[in-house]
């Protein structure tokens, strides 16, 4: 199943700092990676401007998500889990 996930920025978020350079910001990217590397994240990153980030993934359940993602180092410290949300896909231009 795809599920659409929006995060928005935490209280430890410093909006005046490019991503890069917040706060623990290398463990995240690495288990973001992992992320990548397992299958779990097939797309994301940061919405323009308002501290949003997008991530489209392939889980299980909405709960899966959610226990996932609460193992990322900057879980409700730099980022939480604003909404997740079923995602039919009707178009797909991947190879079959």
């Amino acid at each position: 199943m795809f599920l659409v996930v929006l995060r928005q920025s935490g209280p430890e978020f410093d909006r005046s700092r490019p991503l890069e350079e917040q706060s623990g910001w290398d463990a995240h990217a690495s288990f973001m990676d992992g992320l990548v590397d397992a299958g779990f994240v097939v797309l994301g990153g940061p919405l323009a401007g308002d501290g949003r980030v997008a991530h489209a993934v392939e889980a299980e359940s909405q709960d899966a998500v959610r226990a996932t993602l609460a193992r990322d180092p900057w879980s409700e410290t730099h980022l939480r889990v604003d909404a997740i949300e079923p995602w039919t896909i009707r178009l797909d231009a991947r190879e079959a």
